[in-house]
């Protein structure tokens, strides 16, 4: 989807206009994908826009951060506070948000230990990820080709910036071949996720989502998705899922920041029903939540300054 350029970005620590927010050439986290990132949703609502689950996100940025290592120069604090002046000066309702921090421009080289760390927040509007009739009309989805992140060799429990060239390469192989989306397999054949996204499966009235050690990456709108399923009455559970458990699912859906609640109408050319009662059941209240209009989850709605 397009970028519409907005007037700022946060860098470092200042508000710069957005075509001069650059970095040099010689940037290592360009030569070697040395950073970490997240996206963030910001939703229109009676009150303004509110961030959704801005303080989980940033949380989840810090622990990738350790995960590679890497010591951002920002409290958590500082970095909340900071995207909500990104969306504050930018006078958007609603928007998409990209916190990243990056080994920056001064050392080359795969020794990481002198880099210094830089860190950049911008925000700009984006619409439905996987099209705004992904929640009625379902998304074509394929097993990927290529294999989930094993953690031993890449750990897909950190968000990334070069982990996300094997994602990249299982959504270009399903577009390439008519799919809206890929789904990847672990190592050893279970499902993990999808190229941007966690899914959930049907199967005999229970939702089942595949566990951290499948590869799946610890999804905050997993676990969003998982306390309305809950407040609804359906039953979710972490726990292995099987290529076969796709084709005889009573349902599917796939869920993430940028994709929100989206059905699956087929895998790997198998019919699945679409939508199914618990995605529609499932989406229809998620818009609620994130729009602050449902009681009991308005701590996860966080207002800009």
């Amino acid at each position: 989807m397009p970028i519409t350029p907005t007037d700022k970005i946060w860098m470092n620590g200042e508000m710069v206009d957005w075509d001069r927010a650059q970095v040099h050439v010689l940037t290592h986290g360009l030569h070697y994908g040395s950073g970490v990132f997240e996206g963030i949703r910001a939703y229109a609502t009676d009150d303004g826009p509110a961030i959704f689950r801005l303080s989980d996100h940033i949380a989840r940025m810090f622990d990738s951060a350790r995960i590679l290592g890497m010591e951002l120069p920002y409290s958590h604090a500082e970095l909340v506070d900071a995207c909500k002046q990104v969306v504050a000066v930018n006078g958007l309702p609603s928007c998409y948000l990209r916190p990243i921090a990056y080994l920056g421009y001064g050392e080359m080289g795969l020794n990481t230990l002198p880099c210094s760390v830089d860190v950049a927040i911008a925000c700009w509007p984006w619409g439905a990820y996987l099209g705004d009739d992904a929640v009625t009309k379902g998304v074509r989805m394929k097993v990927s080709s290529w294999t989930r992140h094993d953690h031993n060799t890449m750990p897909p429990a950190a968000k990334t910036t070069g982990n996300y060239v094997n994602s990249s390469l299982a959504k270009v192989e399903a577009l390439n071949a008519g799919y809206d989306e890929a789904i990847m397999l672990a190592p050893n054949g279970l499902v993990a996720e999808c190229s941007g996204e966690n899914i959930f499966v049907a199967r005999r009235g229970r939702l089942l989502t595949p566990p951290l050690s499948a590869g799946a990456l610890e999804g905050i709108t997993q676990s969003t998705v998982m306390r309305i399923a809950d407040d609804l009455g359906f039953t979710t559970v972490v726990d292995n899922v099987a290529r076969s458990d796709l084709y005889v699912a009573e349902e599917i859906f796939v869920c993430g920041t940028a994709a929100e609640v989206s059905s699956v109408n087929s895998v790997d050319d198998r019919p699945i029903p679409c939508p199914g009662p618990m995605t529609t059941a499932i989406a229809e209240r998620y818009q609620e939540v994130v729009s602050g209009r449902v009681d009991g989850y308005e701590d996860w709605c966080e207002r800009p300054v």
